[in-house]
């Protein structure tokens, strides 16, 4: 612009108007834009990030059941629930995972089992933020610890569970089985629902059978939680339901009599109440600490028990396999009787020994010199061989396998008894397909007094006897007595299926009921010693049965035998008589004879339950009634 030239303030003006409207449209649009996105974030799509916001501020969290607890048929406490603090991780939640367990170890002592155990965890499935403990059962001092060094460790926390806690868990370790964490494989199978929370599951007996049951529903809470997870507070909360508490028919005094009597031996005791099958007392011995498998067993209490010359692991009772010996001749004579290979009168004449023709193989009579001419009633009370020889050989291994098969040999037939093992009851047929031959009448002469290809459990024993007791009527095993709860106990247990044992002869229980009664009461019975000077008449049969086989014309000699190679002590057989309250199987492994160690044991348990308890109860009552702070 030249120097004689004025400034043109109507068009500067109109420029800067121009570039104010631009910048203030600019603007406009940039306000507007800014408003629709506040309303999109504030209006339209304020659920979306409502959720979003809480859940960094507020988590759902599943609260597990307390597990139900298992009382004895007279409301002792066998397994219970109490309150443990174990220091767990959330991965999720954790930077440097090795870097964090580094420094915990300095500030407590992790065992390096409990690191491997935890570092195996990390490894499986599982679900997210799912907590996974590192070390269990806090003191106090730990405790103490954490809580001062809580800052520094995100993801870690201090936690209070509710644990399974056997109080006599070597009595019942067999019969309850225990709890356990859950692996990899339940993990699979598990409703991941109702086990959102819950770190143990049933591994074994009672436990496993009524996992369900004892289970209950899980609950949940909606909790606040600040920037590093913890919780501030509990906002919303659906409790949970919890497990069904459980009685048993066990009889912990019955139990605990049973292990005494067992006590520095390797044996079992069924005892079961005819009337009910109600099991009254299931030991297997020795036994084991089951608290110890709970939160998880270290390897060298583990290698302790499973590498035990005594395998206190292995439950006799219900996995035990044995010859049943001489205490088949029960179940043998019932099916003789009613099959009608022989009478009462009948009597067979008994040198010593028995052969299947002459000049064959002899098969001994335990009592070598003979006992002459012999019925059926003299054989059982005085264990006769001969006699069974004769009438199992006449039967043949197809009228002895179904006779047996119905007292309920070759099978599980319990209700709720968790890992019964089924025996072996052979056939014909069985043996052509595992052995490759024919069967033999030698395999009957064995298998007529319990010798060599049967083999049963004492719970099978036990089971079969108590069919006795009962006179052919079926009930069956079963360790649930009631459900503390609204539905009926029917509800939990398997539907029985069992028909009653009818003979031709009903007459026939009576008549064998009667020769077990010569056992224990008859001038030549094997056991009259152990029923001396008893209140009651009781039932019963001896046996004893050999751990390894004696060549012809051998002679058994226990003191020139190395112990674990002696013959296994049985015995089997119910009390009162004529109207049976308790039934037992018993067996001493290497302990002898069946008459001189088995029988005295019975007695004992028999005594003990016919005439110490229900005196122990009297007192208890009366003592209850005359103390008014007592708790009923």
């Amino acid at each position: 612009m030249a120097w004689g030239e004025f400034k043109n303030t109507a068009a500067e003006r109109r420029l800067f108007q121009r570039r104010a409207m631009v910048v203030l449209v600019f603007v406009v649009i940039l306000m507007a834009g800014l408003l629709a996105r506040m309303y999109q974030l504030q209006i339209v799509e304020h659920d979306i990030y409502t959720t979003l916001s809480d859940k960094n501020r507020v988590q759902v969290q599943s609260v597990p059941p307390p597990r139900g607890l298992v009382y004895d048929r007279n409301n002792v406490l066998l397994a219970e629930n109490r309150p443990v603090f174990s220091l767990t991780v959330v991965p999720e939640r954790v930077g440097d995972m090795e870097e964090m367990l580094a420094r915990l170890s300095e500030i407590l002592d992790i065992a390096d089992e409990d690191l491997e155990r935890f570092e195996r965890r990390l490894r499986e499935p599982r679900r997210p933020y799912q907590a996974i403990p590192l070390n269990y059962d806090l003191d106090e001092g730990e405790i103490a610890r954490m809580a001062v060094h809580r800052h520094q460790f995100p993801g870690v926390e201090v936690e209070a569970e509710l644990v399974r806690y056997y109080p006599h868990s070597e009595l019942t370790a067999h019969a309850l089985g225990f709890v356990g964490r859950i692996n990899r494989e339940e993990l699979q199978r598990i409703d991941p629902v109702n086990y959102a929370g819950t770190n143990y599951i049933g591994k074994s007996g009672i436990e496993r059978f009524y996992e369900e049951a004892l289970h209950g529903q899980v609950g949940y809470q909606h909790v606040e939680t600040n920037a590093r997870g913890r919780i501030l507070r509990v906002l919303e909360r659906v409790n949970p339901v919890p497990g069904e508490d459980l009685q048993l028919h066990l009889d912990l005094r019955l139990q605990r009599r049973a292990h005494e009597l067992l006590e520095g031996r390797r044996g079992a005791i069924i005892a079961i109440e005819p009337a009910t099958g109600g099991i009254l007392a299931l030991a297997s011995v020795p036994g084991f600490d089951a608290n110890k498998f709970v939160t998880g067993i270290s390897v060298k209490d583990y290698r302790e028990l499973s590498q035990s010359i005594d395998k206190p692991l292995f439950n006799r009772a219900l996995r035990g396999q044995y010859p049943p010996a001489s205490t088949i001749k029960p179940m043998m004579a019932v099916a003789a009787l009613d099959s009608g290979v022989t009478d009462r009168e009948r009597r067979i004449w008994d040198p010593g020994y028995f052969q299947l023709r002459e000049g064959g193989r002899r098969f001994r009579n335990w009592n070598r010199s003979g006992d002459g001419w012999v019925d059926l009633k003299y054989s059982m009370a005085r264990s006769n061989d001969v006699y069974f020889y004769e009438v199992g050989v006449e039967m043949g291994v197809d009228v002895m396998s179904e006779y047996l098969a119905r007292f309920g040999f070759g099978e599980d037939a319990t209700l709720d008894v968790s890992g019964a093992l089924d025996g072996l009851l052979p056939t014909a047929d069985w043996k052509r397909a595992v052995k490759s031959e024919p069967w033999y009448p030698g395999d009957s002469v064995n298998m007529s007094i319990g010798q060599g290809f049967l083999l049963s459990t004492p719970m099978q024993l036990a089971t079969a006897t108590a069919l006795i007791a009962n006179r052919g009527v079926w009930a069956e095993p079963r360790l649930l007595k009631d459900v503390r709860g609204d539905r009926p106990v029917e509800t939990f247990l398997p539907e029985p299926s069992r028909e009653p044992l009818i003979l031709k002869d009903p007459d026939d229980w009576e008549y064998v009921v009667e020769t077990m009664e010569e056992v224990m009461h008859g001038a030549r019975g094997t056991a009259r010693r152990a029923a001396r000077g008893a209140s009651y008449r009781m039932a019963g049969k001896t046996g004893t049965a050999q751990v390894f086989s004696l060549g012809e014309g051998e002679e058994y000699d226990a003191e020139q035998i190395r112990e674990r190679l002696r013959d296994h002590a049985l015995y089997v057989g119910f009390a009162p008589a004529d109207k049976p309250e308790i039934a037992v199987a018993i067996i001493i492994e290497n302990g002898g004879g069946g008459s001189g160690v088995a029988a005295p044991v019975a007695r004992a348990l028999f005594d003990a339950w016919l005439e110490e308890f229900p005196a122990a109860e009297a007192e208890s009552v009366v003592t209850q009634a005359s103390d008014p702070g007592a708790v009923h």
